[in-house]
């Protein structure tokens, strides 16, 4: 069985979630890529055994992370079960729920009925009593707010999550949601949200604002650009990577001569500061304090190990930030 590093804790630097008493490493690992029954399962254990070792203690699920749908939850729940239990009082685990998991009205979006059966589908695969973290994966019109943060509320009194979470919200819909879940006395405390150097979205719709005004965290998830933001694509589409293996999320035109141009001018900055691309890009979204951790995939261990060295230096001077704004317009 593992047996976790001694010097886990050393390195790794935890950060508040907002005004509440519960820390994040300041890198987390999500799953939502290469824990699917198409990726192996040693390379899984692999990938959590090294982030747990160099202390990122928070894994992020949703229920229909895979592929298929909820197997990324399955096999994490066999490694946790397996190799991770003596730790899980170490470990913040979160899902989520919004999008499509099952056919019929029932199976998607914010109705009180699709998030609760789905948290208990989810409890089911990982294999334990509750999760830390539930967050309601995306913003839905067609559903009362009431009624989606209620059953967020249920969740959290009925024992099955420890704090409720928003995913993909902007600042006015997070700013409603707060005010209903804070009368009724819920434990929301984070936010997890799009956010990249090359994609500033919560900078203009106010989430970033907001979160920080009210006092909650926010988890940045693409914040490598779903590895754009690294080395990899600079001399051209590798055949191991995302766009040729999966190709649902990143997609080949992305990698086109304007972006490439943006990313070797971000890569001469990250150089003259002594990081890689990849370290300064974590770096530039943790350098003001708001954000309280980054959410990074890998699908190597080398990745986890580079990604974790952002941590060492998240202090940006007035000429690199205006440097970058200026390599990022270009």
């Amino acid at each position: 069985m593992y047996v976790a590093s001694s010097e886990r804790y050393q390195t790794m630097r935890y950060a508040p979630s907002g005004k509440s008493g519960l820390k994040l490493p300041l890198v987390s690992l999500g799953l939502w890529h290469n824990f699917g029954d198409t990726a192996n399962f040693e390379n899984m254990k692999s990938l959590c055994f090294t982030a747990f070792d160099q202390g990122i203690t928070y894994f992020d699920l949703a229920n229909n992370y895979g592929p298929p749908s909820g197997s990324a939850e399955i096999h994490f729940g066999r490694i946790l079960r397996e190799e991770l239990a003596p730790y899980r009082d170490e470990i913040l685990i979160a899902t989520k729920a919004g999008y499509g998991m099952w056919d019929g009205p029932y199976g998607d979006h914010g109705s009180r009925k699709y998030l609760l059966a789905s948290l208990d589908q989810s409890l089911k695969r990982l294999g334990i009593p509750y999760v830390d973290i539930f967050y309601h994966h995306r913003m839905d019109p067609e559903t009362p707010l009431e009624e989606t943060m209620g059953a967020l509320a249920q969740a959290v009194r009925s024992g099955k999550a420890l704090y409720a979470g928003l995913s993909n919200y902007d600042g006015a819909t997070l700013e409603r949601a707060s005010a209903i879940l804070e009368a009724e006395r819920v434990p929301f405390v984070i936010n997890q949200n799009r956010y990249s150097i090359l994609d500033r979205t919560v900078e203009h719709n106010g989430l970033k604002e907001t979160s920080a005004r009210l006092g909650k965290g926010i988890v940045a998830f693409c914040p490598l650009e779903q590895g754009l933001l690294t080395d990899r694509y600079l001399a051209g589409i590798p055949a191991d990577s995302r766009i040729r293996t999966d190709g649902r999320f990143l997609k080949e035109s992305a990698v086109n001569e304007k972006t490439l141009k943006k990313i070797r001018a971000l890569k001469e900055i990250a150089a003259a500061r002594g990081q890689t691309l990849a370290e300064m890009a974590l770096a530039w979204i943790l350098r003001d304090g708001i954000v309280t951790s980054v959410l990074i995939g890998a699908s190597k261990s080398s990745q986890i190990l580079e990604n974790v060295k952002a941590v060492g230096n998240t202090h940006f001077d007035p000429e690199e930030l205006s440097a970058i704004d200026r390599a990022c317009a270009g």
